[in-house]
Parts: C-alpha cells; structure tokens; sequence
C-alpha cells in the first residue's frame, strides 16, 4: 500500500466511523497480499480464496484495534500469519505431505503407464501450470512456522527485525531459521526439480501422471489464467515494512498473483451488507 503512515491512521480512523470509501480502499490495498500469503502457506487456490476472506473479515472487525505502533502492512501480516498458522481447514491438514514423500513419488511414480488425459489442451499449458502447481504444494512438506518463514523471506522479503517480531522470535533466530529452509528447498529442487534444478522430473512429461492423479484439471488452470502482480506492487509492499536485510534469494516459483475475482466479489457484498455497523461496535 503506497501511502504514508499518516496517510493510513486517518483511512483507518475514518473507516472505523464508519466510512464505508476509506474501509474499501484499506482492504483494496492489502487483499492481494493476504490473497498471495495465504495460497504459499494453504497450497491451492480454493483454500487461500476461504482463507483470504476469514482474514479480511478479521481485519475489518478488529480495525479499531491497530493503534499505529508499526506499519498497517505490517500489522495486517501479523494478523494474516497468526490465523494462518493455526488454519485447519484446508486440503493439507487432513493430508500432509513430506519432502519423502514427494521424491520417492519423483522416483518410482509409473508415469509412462498412464494415457492421454489432456482434453486436447495444449501440453506445454498444462506443464505450466503444474510447474507452478507443484512447487507451491512443496511448500507443505514444511511445517506452518518453517513455511511462514520461508515466505515471508523469500517472497515478501521481509526485514529480518519485522519479520521476527510478527513470528515473535528474535531477529538473529528468524535469520538463522531462513538460512536453513532456504538451503532444505534449494536442496530438495536441486536433487529433483529438472525445471529448476539438475534433477530428471519433468513437468511437461508428468503432466498426464498429474491429471490421473487430480493434481491440476485441464478445464480449471488457476495459475495459468492467474494475473500476476507487477513486481513494483511486491516492493512497495516491502517498502512500507522497511528495507530488507540483504537476505532475500530468488526462488522464481514464488510469483504474485492478484487476488481471484470471487474473493474481491465476496468482500464487496460483505460491504454492501448491514453487516459493516460491526465494524464501529467492535
């Protein structure tokens, strides 16, 4: 949100009395980092839209509460990564994944016994989105906090002094926690990952193998029909939590999207409800 500290204690002020045009341009200004936090941390599209409304609604009933000691981004985040972390409604918390599990799958899935299950849509499509399907989904063979971590560094780059007080951890601890999930990734992609690493997994040679297995749909691409953000959105993001540590390294499946149109859809008939009266009663 490219706007000044003042600048956003007097949207919230007006929001919390009740202005229904300052409320929607505080919530347009953070949705699709909630929306881009919330798909790393939750692995599909469908979760992070659920997860993205619960967390604005969050943000719009406890809006009285932000008193300005930090950022409003920053203070959105910690609302974000504290729901998140708990969160256990989605796919992956009924079936979690490890980094086992996803190569011994690399290694012995019989993907050549599989047929033709395209639908006549373009291969190097599909293997697009499941390039970027899989490697957000690796995310999950780490643990909430590690992955938390690892997004906030990585995709956010976030300043280490910031991003431990949202995780409530001292700065050096969250830079040391970093260093290690970045080298646990890197490493994992190296062995494995043909698309960005030396490993022999193909995702254009999997594609078939994936759809059997109900990991992408032909007639649902998400990522693929995604809008990405302009990478000048992402640092104005940083920007308003301070300057980066020099710790940022590029893991380039990290891509910005723009929050689906659903969710925005959802959130503006929330506005439009009598509902909005709890935001000056909470």
């Amino acid at each position: 949100m490219n706007k000044t500290n003042e600048e956003l204690q007097a949207l919230v002020k007006k929001a919390t009395a009740g202005d229904k045009n300052a409320l929607e341009t505080l919530i347009a200004g953070v949705q699709d980092i909630v929306f881009n936090l919330s798909l790393r941390m939750l692995g599909t599209f469908a979760d992070a839209e659920d997860a993205t409304q619960d967390i604005l609604l969050k943000m719009i009933t406890h809006l009285s509460t932000f008193r300005g000691d930090s950022s409003f981004t920053t203070w959105v985040f910690r609302i974000a990564v504290n729901h998140l972390k708990n969160y256990q409604k989605h796919m992956f918390a009924r079936y979690p994944l490890s980094f086992e599990y996803y190569g011994d799958d690399i290694e012995n899935a019989k993907i050549q016994d599989v047929p033709d299950l395209t639908q006549n849509v373009e291969r190097e499509i599909l293997a697009e989105e499941l390039k970027m399907s899989c490697t957000n989904v690796m995310l999950q063979c780490l643990d909430a906090e590690s992955r938390c971590i690892f997004i906030l560094g990585t995709m956010f780059q976030i300043d280490s002094r910031i991003a431990g007080d949202i995780l409530e951890m001292t700065p050096e601890a969250y830079r040391q926690r970093l260093s290690r999930i970045r080298r646990k990734m890197a490493d994992f992609l190296g062995t494995y990952c043909g698309e960005y690493g030396r490993g022999r997994c193909k995702c254009k040679d999997r594609v078939n193998y994936a759809i059997q297995n109900h990991r992408i749909n032909p007639m649902c691409l998400d990522y693929v029909s995604a809008s990405e953000i302009p990478l000048q959105t992402m640092m104005d993001v940083k920007n308003a939590m301070e300057d980066i540590d020099g710790l940022s390294q590029d893991f380039s499946f990290c891509r910005p999207y723009q929050s689906p149109e659903r969710t925005k859809r959802l959130i503006r008939e929330f506005l439009a409800s009598t509902q909005l009266s709890i935001i000056q009663n909470s």
